[in-house]
């Protein structure tokens, strides 16, 4: 599948996933910091973004993706970095392919199966009825009964398209995507360890990484280093930017 993406800067290769419901526009601001120093690709992974939908979604497809977008431009040794979804997407990619990866850095996600916490997202996504919505702000106004929290409203409303008939779409493929919902919510497993250089970055506030949950980590990444950012939930490069970014930069220089 071919992959959106946007390339910033020159330098090194880093290439940044982003996480479900997301696209590469949520870490365009990160992204310009970071291509001061280095050659930075925004990717929109498949069934998300501006790249094409598909009714299969899994981890490996979207390793097999990120496979065929580095030989397309030719990148070796590259820094990955993923966040939430994305960050299994890249797990996947560098066990699959460790000689491509120099540096994996894992945002705000573990490599155990998680329970869930989107179906009310999913419940209020798929009974509006897009056919019949005039504004953004109407559709706004029709999620929030479901989804009270205006960051999280404007984050999904980021993904909505007005067509060339006048009419609104989600960018994102969202049957495919509550269909699969439960490949996304599944753990990484591997056949052998990833002796790469891996670093683990959570959100003080964020309950994704827990300390319980760092030695399935490392009994895949064995190398893994494990940093906390103060001050910030799941979402770390919205809430702390700026520590986010001196600490990536450190990891890579």
């Amino acid at each position: 599948m071919k992959l959106n993406y946007k390339v910033l800067g020159e330098g090194s290769p880093v290439v940044i996933l982003h996480g479900l419901f997301g696209m590469l526009d949520n870490w365009i601001t990160f992204g310009r910091a970071l291509s001061a120093n280095y050659k930075v690709f925004l990717v929109d992974q498949r069934n998300h973004g501006n790249s094409p939908h598909s009714e299969a979604h899994s981890y490996t497809l979207m390793a097999e993706d990120l496979l065929a977008f580095c030989e397309e431009h030719q990148l070796q040794k590259i820094t990955l970095i993923g966040h939430s979804m994305g960050a299994k997407t890249a797990m996947r990619f560098a066990l699959d392919n460790p000689e491509r990866v120099a540096n994996l850095i894992v945002i705000d996600m573990g490599v155990q199966q998680y329970t869930g916490g989107h179906e009310t997202i999913f419940r209020a996504l798929r009974t509006l009825d897009l056919e019949s919505v005039t504004s953004r702000k109407e559709a706004e106004f029709a999620l929030t009964e479901l989804i009270p929290e205006p960051g999280v409203r404007q984050f999904l409303l980021k993904n909505l398209h007005r067509t060339e008939d006048n009419t609104y779409e989600w960018k994102f493929n969202l049957e495919a995507l509550y269909q699969h919902y439960a490949e996304t919510l599944s753990g990484i497993t591997a056949s052998e360890p990833y002796y790469g250089k891996v670093t683990c970055i959570r959100g003080g506030n964020s309950g994704y990484v827990q300390d319980a949950d760092w030695d399935a980590f490392t009994a895949i990444f064995p190398n893994a280093q494990l940093f906390t950012v103060p001050d910030a939930g799941h979402w770390v490069h919205a809430d702390q930017p700026e520590a986010l970014l001196t600490l990536v930069e450190k990891i890579i220089a």
